[in-house]
């Protein structure tokens, strides 16, 4: 017996070595890459997923912005009557998060989808259009006039309100900035120069 056991013990040794090696390694990385995997996964994307909400973000906007215009006097094919839901700030959310899979959370990525509407960005196909497949008349051609009629200071407004309903943190960040703009002599020299057709996009 005391032959076995002098057999079994260096086995039992290494093997309470090997497990506590695993043990170590396993801690390890759920503290490691595993919890920035899980902060990813579990915090940062249901945030996002629950702003991604264009039926309900759209009316937000015209809350905010009343004056905002609607365009929707376009028929169903389903049932034949107006469909007064599909309003022109629902369907540029979709085309926003859905068509162009830009984050909603951030100023340059609504100017990029307004500089589409305004034909200085990307091309836009009336195929994958929101509103195409669902309404008799496709909306885009309509939408992107309406846009194209906005002041800068609207589309401006336009972009500051959409970022604030899917951010709201920005409003602290963001709003402050005009405000404290320097007001002496010089700030009427910029003035002219926003006029010009290369800032559009800003």
């Amino acid at each position: 017996m005391s032959k076995h056991q002098s057999f079994i013990q260096p086995l039992l040794k290494s093997w309470q070595t090997l497990t506590a090696l695993m043990v170590v390694g396993v801690i390890a990385l759920s503290s490691g890459a595993g919890k920035s995997i899980y902060t990813s996964l579990f915090s940062i994307q249901p945030a996002y997923a629950q702003r991604i909400t264009p039926s309900d973000v759209w009316q937000l906007v015209y809350q905010q912005l009343p004056d905002f215009p609607r365009e929707n006097k376009y028929i169903s094919k389903e049932n034949g009557k107006v469909a007064e839901n599909s309003t022109l700030a629902n369907r540029l959310i979709r085309y926003h998060i859905y068509t162009k899979g830009r984050a909603p959370v951030y100023r340059l990525d609504w100017k990029l989808t307004l500089a589409d509407y305004l034909g200085a960005n990307e091309i836009m196909y009336d195929t994958t259009y929101p509103g195409y497949d669902s309404l008799r008349e496709n909306p885009m051609e309509g939408d992107r006039k309406a846009i194209t009629r906005l002041t800068r200071s609207q589309r401006d407004a336009l972009v500051q309100v959409l970022v604030n309903i899917f951010n709201p943190t920005s409003q602290n960040t963001l709003s402050p900035k005009p405000n404290t703009a320097p007001n002496p002599s010089r700030s009427t020299t910029p003035q002219p120069s926003q006029r010009g057709g290369a800032e559009l996009l800003r």
